[in-house]
């Protein structure tokens, strides 16, 4: 078994570079004002992240952060969710793969579940 494939984690908003490799997006609404030539996104995956009635719920204060991340691991057990997982981890087999997202505070956010999600799933060459 292989190492754990690494992603990068940066802002939308900030001028791509050209060692973020593969960018996907990684939030279920489209960054506010910009535009898809700026965003310069390869993929946008919206099945990788949190249902909309989970992220409203989170974001209005309503669910601490363990409730979230807890309910958030389980939508990433459903079928679609999976599907964009291995889509994912078959790009950073191959590329570098930078995660982008409009949220002001990636850190304090889905990213880092999401992160996490992808580093512990089983990494074989050819899965």
């Amino acid at each position: 078994m292989g190492s754990a494939p690494e992603f990068r984690v940066r802002r939308v908003y900030d001028p791509p570079e050209p060692a973020d490799g593969q960018r996907i997006l990684v939030d279920r609404l489209w960054p506010r004002g910009l535009s898809k030539e700026r965003a310069a996104v390869d993929a946008w995956l919206k099945d990788l992240t949190p249902s909309g009635d989970l992220r409203s719920a989170y974001h209005a204060g309503q669910l601490d952060f363990a409730t979230f991340r807890a309910r958030y691991q389980e939508e990433l057990a459903e079928p679609e969710a999976v599907a964009a997982v291995e889509r994912l981890l078959g790009l950073a087999r191959t590329f570098t793969v930078t995660l982008v997202t409009a949220v002001k505070e990636p850190e304090h956010s889905h990213v880092p579940v999401l992160v996490d999600h992808l580093q512990r799933q089983p990494h074989e060459p050819g899965r």
